[in-house]
C-alpha cells in the first residue's frame, strides 16, 4: 500500500485505518453508522463475499461508495453516479488564525443549522465525531465551518467547508481551512479534499489556494443492497 492508492480508496483505508473506531464491520466491509454518515467500503480486492457482508451491514440504508470507481454487482441497485475533483493541498498551506473556534458535540446542533442552510455535503448528527471541526461565529451564530472527515494512515480530508451567505467573500473559508490543514500537518498527514467535478467555481478557488488536481476520475456511488427497499439518500 502506498499513499496514492490511499486516495483511490479513501473510505476503505479511513475504516481499517485510524478511523476504526467509528465504523460498523463485518468481514472485511466497513460503514459508518447512519448517525455520522453515508460512507462504505469493501476492500479494494472485493470478493462476492464482501459484497455479501457489506449487504448485511447495509441494511435499508442506501450507501455512498467513494474513490475509484468500483464494479458493483449486477443484483445491487446502483442508484446514482457523479464524478468528483480531488485535490491536494500544497505544502506550505496551513497556519492558525484568531478569532477560529474549535466545536465540540455542544455544538453538533449549530454545525447542522449550517450545513442545511449551505449544502456542503452529507453531515450528520454526529459528523463531528469522525475528526477537528472550527468554526467561526458572530454573537452566538455560526456563520462558517470546516472540519476533518475521512482520515486514512497519510491523509486527511478537509470537509463541511462552508459559509452562510450573508458572511461570504471575507475569507472565513480560507481561513478555516488554513487552521484544519494545520491540524493536520500537525498529527503527521497531508490535507486533501474533494468537490463535483463540475463545481468550476470550487475548483477556481482550491486552484488559486494552491491545490493540485490529484485526479479527476474519482466517484461518488450510490448503491443499495439486493432485495431491500432502501431508504432514499440526500447528499445535501
Amino acid at each position: 500500500m502506498n499513499e496514492v492508492f490511499e486516495l483511490d480508496h479513501p473510505v476503505w483505508y479511513a475504516l481499517n485505518g485510524p478511523q476504526r473506531r467509528l465504523a460498523v464491520t463485518q468481514g472485511r466491509a466497513a460503514r459508518l453508522p447512519t448517525t455520522i454518515g453515508p460512507f462504505a467500503a469493501v476492500p479494494p480486492d472485493a470478493t462476492a463475499q464482501d459484497w455479501a457482508d457489506l449487504a448485511e451491514i447495509a441494511g435499508t440504508d442506501t450507501l455512498v461508495l467513494f474513490g475509484a470507481p468500483r464494479e458493483v454487482p449486477p443484483e445491487w441497485a446502483e442508484v446514482e453516479t457523479f464524478a468528483v475533483a480531488q485535490m491536494a493541498a500544497p505544502e506550505d498551506f496551513g497556519r492558525l488564525h484568531d478569532g477560529i473556534e474549535r466545536l465540540a458535540a455542544d455544538d453538533a446542533q449549530a454545525m447542522l443549522d449550517i450545513v442545511t442552510e449551505t449544502e456542503p455535503g452529507p453531515f450528520a448528527t454526529e459528523t463531528y465525531r469522525t475528526g477537528a471541526y472550527y468554526g467561526i461565529r458572530e454573537g452566538e451564530r455560526l456563520v462558517a465551518l470546516a472540519g476533518e472527515r475521512l482520515v486514512t494512515p497519510s491523509w486527511t480530508e478537509i470537509s463541511a467547508v462552508c459559509t452562510r451567505d450573508s458572511h461570504r467573500g471575507r475569507g472565513l473559508a480560507t481561513r478555516l481551512m488554513e487552521v484544519v490543514a494545520h491540524g493536520i500537518r500537525e498529527a503527521g498527514r497531508q490535507p486533501f479534499l474533494h468537490t463535483g467535478a463540475g463545481n468550476a467555481a470550487a475548483i477556481r478557488l482550491y486552484e488559486h489556494l494552491g491545490f493540485t488536481h490529484r485526479t479527476r476520475d474519482n466517484v461518488v456511488q450510490l448503491v443499495q443492497a439486493p432485495g431491500v427497499e432502501a431508504t432514499p439518500l440526500s447528499l445535501h
